[in-house]
C-alpha cells in the first residue's frame, strides 16, 4: 500500500557518525524482478563508513553524487515477505541473505526493517547459522571469494586496465595482512579451504581466534614488522593495503603475486614489474549465484563469521563509532526487531 513507513538509518548529509539519524522512512515498494526482505540483521563494512562521509579518500572526480536522505548498506540476512510476480525461487517466509544493489550508491538501503531485493542478487540464508552471523558475511565473504577463488562477473575495473584473475592456491603460501578483519578473516578461510599455507599477521590479541581459524602461522605486528621475518611468499592478501602494501613486494617469489584490497596509494608498480610479480585488485559485486554456492560453507562451518559485536538498528551510530576505533575482529552487525 503507498504511504506505508518503516524503520530505518538514514543521513541528510555526509559526515561522521553522528549524522546517523533512526527515523521513519518510505517502506520500499516491490518492484518487478525483486523480493522484499523483512530484515532480521545488517552486516556493516567500510563502504557505509566510506559513503556516510563523502567517499572523503576518492579523488574528487571519483566521489559519487547522491540524493538526500539516503539509506546506507548493502549486507542483510531477513524473511521473505513478499515476491513479484515474475519472480520464481523464492517464497514468502524463506529465510534470505545478500549482498544488496553493490556496485551502485544511493539505492542499497539495507539500514532499515525492509529492503527490497533484486531476485539475482539473493539467496537462501545457511541453515545452520542465525541472521546475525548470515549478515556478517556478504561483502567480506564475497570480496575474499572474487579476490581468490572465482571474480564471478565481468565489470571493469577502474583501478586496473585489465581484468582480475585470482591465482592457484594449492600447496602455495598465503600472507594475510589485516587477517583479523572483515575480509582477513574470511580470506584465511578460504585460503586454508584451497590448500594453502596461511601466515595471518594481526595483533596480539587477535592470535587465539586466527589459531582457531586454522592458520599456519601468526604475526604479531605490533611486535615483529611482517616484512622482517617473511620470505618466498607465493601470494599476498593485503586486507589493509594503501600505500604501504608495496612492502612486501620483497618477500614474494618471482611470479608470485600481491592483491591489496584496498589499492589506493600504492604506487611500487615499476618496482613489481621489475620483480616479476603480479599487482592486482578487483571490486565486489553482488552474486545470489556465489552466495548461493558459499551457503553450504557457512552451513556447515568451513567457513565462519567471527562477530565483533551486535547493536540494534537504532544505535548505527555507536555501532559506526565502534568501527571508527578500529582493531575489528570480524564483524560489526546491526540487529533489527526482537
Amino acid at each position: 500500500m503507498p504511504n506505508e513507513t518503516m524503520k530505518a538509518v538514514r543521513i541528510h548529509a555526509f559526515g561522521g557518525p553522528d549524522v546517523l539519524r533512526y527515523e521513519d522512512a518510505p517502506k520500499p515498494v516491490l518492484q518487478p524482478g525483486e523480493v522484499l526482505v523483512r530484515v532480521h540483521a545488517i552486516g556493516i563494512n567500510p563502504p557505509d563508513w566510506y559513503l556516510r562521509d563523502g567517499y572523503k579518500a576518492l579523488p574528487p572526480e571519483w566521489r559519487p553524487q547522491v540524493d538526500f536522505p539516503l539509506i546506507l548498506g548493502t549486507d542483510i540476512s531477513g524473511v521473505v515477505e513478499a515476491v513479484a510476480e515474475d519472480v520464481e525461487g523464492f517464497s514468502v517466509g524463506d529465510e534470505v541473505y545478500s549482498m544488496v544493489r553493490f556496485f551502485s550508491v544511493g539505492d542499497s538501503k539495507a539500514y532499515a526493517e525492509f529492503v527490497s531485493v533484486p531476485a539475482t542478487e539473493l539467496a537462501r540464508k545457511p541453515a545452520g547459522i542465525d541472521h546475525i552471523h548470515a549478515a556478517a558475511a556478504p561483502m567480506s565473504l564475497l570480496t575474499a571469494w572474487q579476490f581468490m577463488v572465482d571474480v564471478g562477473h565481468s565489470e571493469p575495473n577502474p583501478l586496473q586496465p585489465g581484468p582480475h584473475h585470482p591465482v592457484p592456491l594449492e600447496g602455495k603460501t598465503v600472507l594475510v595482512n589485516g587477517a583479523a578483519g572483515g575480509v582477513g578473516h574470511f580470506a584465511v578461510q578460504v585460503a586454508k579451504l584451497n590448500g594453502a599455507r596461511v601466515i595471518a599477521v594481526a595483533s596480539g590479541k587477535h592470535e587465539a581466534v586466527l589459531r582457531d581459524l586454522g592458520v599456519d602461522e601468526f604475526i604479531d605486528y605490533t611486535q615483529t614488522p611482517p616484512e622482517d621475518v617473511t620470505h618466498d611468499l607465493d601470494l599476498v592478501i593485503d586486507a589493509v593495503g594503501g600505500a604501504t602494501t608495496g612492502r612486501f613486494l620483497p618477500k614474494l617469489k618471482r611470479g608470485g603475486a600481491l592483491f591489496p584490497i584496498y589499492p589506493l596509494g600504492f604506487s611500487d608498480a615499476g618496482e613489481a614489474e621489475k620483480r616479476g610479480i603480479t599487482v592486482s585488485t578487483t571490486q565486489v559485486r553482488s552474486s545470489g549465484t556465489q552466495l548461493t554456492e558459499l551457503a553450504r560453507y557457512l552451513d556447515d562451518g568451513t567457513i565462519r563469521a567471527v562477530i565483533d559485536s551486535t547493536h540494534p538498528l537504532a544505535e548505527a551510530r555507536q555501532a559506526h563509532e565502534r568501527a571508527a576505533k578500529g582493531h575489528i575482529q570480524g564483524k560489526i552487525v546491526l540487529t533489527v526487531g526482537k
